[in-house]
């Protein structure tokens, strides 16, 4: 009996194992010749198109990264820009492969949505901004106060929690779109207008006629672990999403940058080796070229590259990397090992 329970365990597994290179999602993926990436309509820092329609940004870095890794070109990736009510859907009918949408993971989410959170690329917590004007220096002195909100979101559950909790009345002005939403704030409509704190010091910089008139507020009501998602169904899209990420983080941890990377071509670190390929690599496993793992740095650098490059201390949303900082570092960032 033992004996037939352990064969049948080594069919199964075997079974599972080929199913996780067969999977649809990347097939079409390499078939059609790029990555449709579903991002947020226009983030400062995160997803945001240019006059001429180029989008940049931390999570549109992490896109051309996967695309790098798979095409050898990080250019090959086409971006669906996604409001918060229809992101989710969207990945689910198969219009964008990959979200990479300012998206909290939740528990909930991941039972009920079909999804797969593979890879948090950035800790955020939900937060206030104010105007100066208003006299006010927390968060639990908005009594009484109208707070501007978008639906559908965790940002609006957060905020009537949180709310309740501490015994506080408020007035929520709620708006689906996010323009709108912010026009609405920073048109005084709102007393305090609530969100994810990196947004709330995006939509300073990009709304604020003065943003040094408006103040975010020292509270953080929630977790907010961000991340990259795909459709449940293909566990081998799933790995190549999160080994990508993952290389990013390995090769900050590692002090392998864009520039430097190719002056590794003769290490003798087997950690290194093994991020771009060397030897011992991983890209068979995944689906992918050898180099998936250089080709990822060469397009876009490593994470602190990214980090710094769109939301930083030397961009205009100047943010430090606190909670997203390295393991090393204080931070809660930490690669997975190949």
């Amino acid at each position: 009996m033992i004996r037939q329970f352990l064969a049948s365990a080594a069919l199964a597994t075997f079974a599972f194992c080929g199913s996780a290179h067969a999977g649809a999602t990347f097939d079409a993926i390499k078939a059609k010749g790029y990555v449709q990436c579903g991002v947020n309509t226009g983030l400062s820092g995160f997803s945001l198109p240019d006059s001429q329609g180029r989008w940049t940004g931390l999570d549109v870095d992490i896109c051309k990264a996967i695309a790098a890794a798979v095409f050898g070109d990080g250019s090959k990736v086409r971006f669906t820009p996604l409001s918060a009510q229809v992101r989710f859907t969207a990945l689910q009918s198969g219009e964008v492969d990959v979200l990479a949408r300012n998206s909290t993971w939740t528990i909930s989410r991941n039972a009920s949505l079909g999804l797969d959170f593979t890879g948090v690329d950035f800790y955020d917590g939900q937060g206030f901004v104010v105007r100066k004007s208003l006299g006010v220096d927390s968060a639990t002195k908005l009594e009484g106060a109208t707070v501007c909100v978008q639906p559908g979101t965790t940002t609006e559950r957060n905020l009537t929690d949180w709310f309740r909790a501490q015994k506080l009345t408020f007035r929520p002005v709620v708006i689906e779109n996010l323009d709108e939403v912010e026009s609405a704030f920073f048109s005084d409509r709102c007393d305090a207008y609530s969100t994810d704190t990196s947004a709330l010091a995006a939509a300073k910089v990009a709304r604020a006629q003065n943003p040094d008139d408006y103040v975010i507020l020292p509270e953080v009501i929630s977790k907010e672990p961000l991340s990259i998602a795909v459709r449940q169904g293909d566990p081998q899209w799933a790995n190549v999403t999160r080994a990508v990420y993952n290389a990013l983080l390995q090769a900050e941890e590692s002090n392998v940058t864009q520039a430097n990377v190719d002056s590794f071509a003769q290490t003798t670190d087997p950690t290194i080796q093994r991020l771009l390929g060397i030897s011992d690599g991983i890209g068979s496993e995944l689906g992918l070229p050898d180099k998936w793992g250089y080709n990822a740095v060469k397009a876009v650098g490593n994470y602190s590259e990214i980090f710094e490059r769109n939301v930083g201390a030397k961009t205009p949303l100047g943010l430090k990397r606190g909670l997203n900082a390295l393991w090393t570092n204080g931070g809660l960032m930490y690669p997975i090992p190949q």
